[in-house]
């Protein structure tokens, strides 16, 4: 199996995951997430991170991370590691208390910013440990509902205003965007196992700046592209014959899309469109 992608670039934004190897529990007590957020604190100012959004359960967490700079591997390997060497500490533990590496998604932020901060307060909520997210101490939900003061290291003035430029007004709207949150309307059913949450013009400009790195090599077929185009958005009604076999070549390497759904889609052999696939 391929490695988690990496993409990494100056500004970009990421709804991180990380859970507990084996899927154990990483916070044992609250002074494990006291911990955590300390230390997560701490990277965010060293690493000149935006902390959009959090959460913290019983056995994963999740960070909404804008990186400036573009460095959320070296950030993340602070933010998880520190956190590792404090909790074996305290708890006389040795060896792995995370699974892996973190799971890292790319988030279109003028598109879904305002979806996945809402996603991330209601994780206790789908979990069905409490019934609202206001109950949960540990998520970002009560600060950016202005229900708490603010942490210095987290941002809630963006995602504010996209409500509203009048904070009162703003935090009585976001309150009533996160109370109106379905669980079936995830944005992340839109991902199934990908990792880009975006636009397909937001996934291709990621696919023409990534394509040659390592990492995008090695990425399975079905993390390629998210929010892709049907096949009939591709391959409209008045298309010449080379404008189709450049849209074959960007169904099948940038959008997954198998070799027998495309021939089938548009009436040709198999043969015809691997044909067209290996043309230079």
């Amino acid at each position: 199996m391929a490695r988690p992608l990496r993409i990494e670039y100056k500004g970009a934004l990421y709804h991180v995951m990380s859970r507990g190897n084996a899927c154990q529990d990483i916070f044992l007590n609250d002074k494990d997430r006291i911990v955590f957020l300390e230390n997560t604190k701490h990277c965010i100012k060293q690493h000149n991170l935006i902390c959009h959004a959090y959460c913290l359960m019983d056995n994963h967490y999740h960070l909404l991370l804008e990186t400036p700079e573009g460095n959320l591997s070296t950030a993340m390997r602070d933010i998880n590691g520190n956190f590792t060497q404090s909790f074996n500490a305290r708890h006389r533990r040795i060896g792995h208390v995370l699974q892996g590496r973190y799971k890292a998604f790319v988030i279109e932020k003028e598109v879904y910013l305002l979806k996945v901060v809402r996603y991330i307060v209601n994780n206790p909520v789908n979990a069905k440990i409490v019934t609202h997210p206001r109950e949960w101490k540990w998520s970002s939900y009560k600060a950016t509902a202005g229900l708490i003061k603010t942490p210095d290291w987290l941002e809630t003035d963006y995602t504010l205003g996209l409500f509203s430029q009048k904070k009162k007004e703003a935090q009585k709207t976001y309150r009533q965007f996160v109370s109106e949150y379905i669980a079936k309307n995830s944005p992340y059913n839109e991902l199934k196992e990908g990792i880009i949450l975006g636009s397909p013009q937001f996934v291709d400009w990621i696919w023409n700046h990534f394509s040659e790195s390592e990492d995008m090599k090695e990425v399975i077929t079905s993390d390629r592209m998210i929010g892709r185009p049907t096949l009939q958005d591709l391959f409209q009604d008045g298309i010449n014959k080379k404008e189709r076999n450049d849209l074959i070549r960007l169904a099948k390497i940038r959008a997954a899309y198998s070799v027998t759904d495309i021939a089938r889609h548009l009436k040709l052999h198999r043969t015809t469109v691997s044909r067209i696939l290996n043309e230079d």
